[in-house]
């Protein structure tokens, strides 16, 4: 019985580690990492979420990397008149008590490039984060749906509430 009860809490533990969707590096905490479900042959991709520094001691993101791309790189989005430019960016500043965005649409971003398959929903994929203090951390990146914003989870395990 005893052994039964280990196997079980050890799934257990297991499945909460597997559903997890923040993440600490020091004093930065990375939520929610995901990306959006890309077709099957797709070259590209990208990656969002949010890094927030609770610290007392400025940061900077580095350099990411993963195995499902041949080139990860941090980028950018901006609106030039009615023209999308993205731009590769050599790192993200972190200020002391900042939160960074990471959302489609606009601002930073990973950017997936040679992708080695499409991004499937309802898969993860890891991703290496490096930071200029903190070190390096390694995530989970859940796949969303294809125009998903990465709201249908919250860190305290309840939906968010709809945006007007």
């Amino acid at each position: 019985m005893f052994r039964l009860l280990t196997v079980v809490a050890l799934l257990v533990a297991g499945a909460s580690a597997a559903l997890a969707h923040d993440y600490k590096a020091g004093a930065l905490v990375i939520d929610h990492p995901f990306a959006r479900a890309t077709a099957k042959g797709a070259r590209t991709g990208a990656a969002y979420m949010t890094i927030a520094n609770t610290g007392s001691e400025a940061d900077r993101l580095v350099g990411v990397a993963s195995p499902r791309a041949e080139t990860v790189e941090l980028h950018t989005m901006a609106m030039d008149g009615d023209i999308m430019r993205m731009r590769r960016i050599e790192g993200i500043d972190l200020p002391p008590g900042a939160t960074v965005a990471m959302k489609p649409g606009a601002g930073p971003h990973v950017m997936l490039i040679g992708l080695k398959g499409g991004l499937a929903a309802g898969e993860s994929f890891p991703l290496t984060l490096r930071f200029e203090k903190a070190g390096s951390v390694a995530v989970g990146v859940a796949v969303e749906k294809p125009g998903a914003a990465g709201e249908q989870h919250s860190p305290h395990g309840h939906s968010p509430a709809k945006k007007p």
